[in-house]
């Protein structure tokens, strides 16, 4: 890993929330049990709302393994993609174990919020896992790598399909997939999101270069994406805007709505739709890699971010050492198993990513596909999201007087610092 990455400076947002007023966590200021002979442990853990069903089963069978003391483990919901925001505004008052998206974990490092692994317990990790899996939750400073949290799934995004609308030929081009999509039948894409919107740059070769300094803050952000290959990209998505049969605003609900009612029959989105958009197909279901797009007259990659799932413990825990064991066991190979069965997400352990029904997966395959040729999410500029879907939103809401020079301009003067 490179050791830039180890100096990211993520700023904490500086609103305040008390974390008593998530559902399932205690009042802000309440005391917390510890743990101890003849005492309860309480154990707060943050889960998304989808994992809910499944943190509580794998708290019972925690339970059960743990005969000898008495676990009281009580579940918030919170979303993985904003856990580190979240927790940063108050880490004395959060949870003892929370899952997050591994593009936060230099934040979290940073904010001082995430307990080290170590030891035997770090060994059988990184023996059980994959190395992408362990370097996303690993980070270098000056040549001195610590891990900071269990992983758990890969989380990347990839193509969906309706099989009765699409030959296997049909869905490697965006192209051909626009031909048999229409204004009634659309394809779903969530271009005015960075993190989607990102690939179409990242496949053209283009991206962002980060510079930083001892105490981990960004000096210099330049980014190239307003070249002349940048500015064809830009092109690219402009027409596609325009383009009836795409449908460029397409957030969880919309992708998932659509598929149900019909009006979607092609869409790019991760393993967490998986089992709405599978329930809607039927035997129709089809997942795949993501297709390649027409830029200049060639065939170019959509090349996705690469990101994990990972379960870490709070630094400011009162009951770390039960923390570890639970955060260990939501992530072993049985619970890893029991999460793609429940959920589709694929394994980072690597005797259950090798169970025949995880191969056989069409969600698996194609995720194994789009990271075989991805980018790393870790070390993303902080300036780099909010530009990028400005850029988007503007071209969606304006796309017939949109001012391609003047929004180019304007989303990379907010990209980059210090040049």
């Amino acid at each position: 890993m490179s050791k830039i990455f180890g100096k990211l400076l993520c700023t904490a947002l500086a609103s305040a929330m008390c974390f008593g007023a998530i559902a399932g966590m205690a009042a802000c200021g309440e005391e917390k049990e510890t743990s101890g002979t003849g005492n309860t442990v309480l154990l707060n853990v943050w889960l998304p709302q989808e994992d809910q069903a499944f943190g509580e089963e794998v708290a019972e069978a925690f339970k059960a393994a743990h005969p000898e003391k008495k676990y009281n483990i009580v579940f918030g919901q919170q979303s993985e993609s904003d856990a580190g925001t979240k927790l940063l505004n108050d880490v004395t008052n959060a949870p003892d174990c929370f899952a997050f998206a591994s593009d936060q974990i230099l934040k979290l490092i940073n904010g001082g919020a995430l307990n080290k692994i170590g030891g035997a317990r770090l060994d059988k990790m990184k023996a059980e896992n994959t190395a992408a899996s362990v370097d996303a939750a690993s980070v270098d400073v000056g040549g001195d790598v610590s891990t900071y949290a269990f992983p758990y799934t890969d989380n990347t995004y990839y193509l969906y399909y309706n099989k009765s609308k699409f030959t296997e030929d049909d869905i490697k081009t965006l192209d051909r997939i626009l031909a048999k999509c229409s204004e009634t039948e659309q394809f779903a894409y969530p271009l005015n999101d960075g993190w989607y919107s990102s690939a179409f740059y990242f496949g053209a070769g283009l991206g962002y270069e980060v510079k930083w300094d001892e105490s981990w803050g960004e000096t210099y952000i330049n980014t190239d994406i307003d070249n002349a290959t940048g500015k064809a990209v830009a092109k690219v998505m402009l027409d596609l805007v325009k383009n009836p049969a795409f449908k460029p605003d397409s957030n969880d609900s919309k992708i998932c709505a659509g598929f149900e009612d019909g009006s979607v029959i092609a869409g790019v989105s991760g393993v967490w739709n998986r089992n709405s958009i599978m329930d809607s197909l039927g035997d129709n279901f089809g997942a795949a890699a993501l297709p390649t797009y027409t830029l200049e007259g060639k065939q170019t990659p959509l090349v996705a971010f690469a990101g994990y799932k990972l379960m870490g413990v709070c630094n400011y825990s009162n009951v770390k050492a039960d923390a570890l064991e639970f955060a260990e066991f939501f992530t072993n190979y049985d619970n890893q198993l029991k999460h793609f069965d429940a959920r589709g997400f694929t394994p980072t352990n690597i005797e259950a990513a090798k169970a025949e029904r995880v191969m056989a997966d069409p969600c698996a395959i194609a995720m194994k596909a789009v990271l075989a040729n991805s980018k790393t999410q870790k070390g993303v500029p902080t300036t780099w999201w909010t530009p990028v879907q400005a850029f988007v939103n503007d071209m969606i809401t304006n796309k017939e007087g949109f001012n391609m020079d003047t929004e180019i301009s304007s989303m990379v003067g907010n990209i980059r610092k210090g040049v």
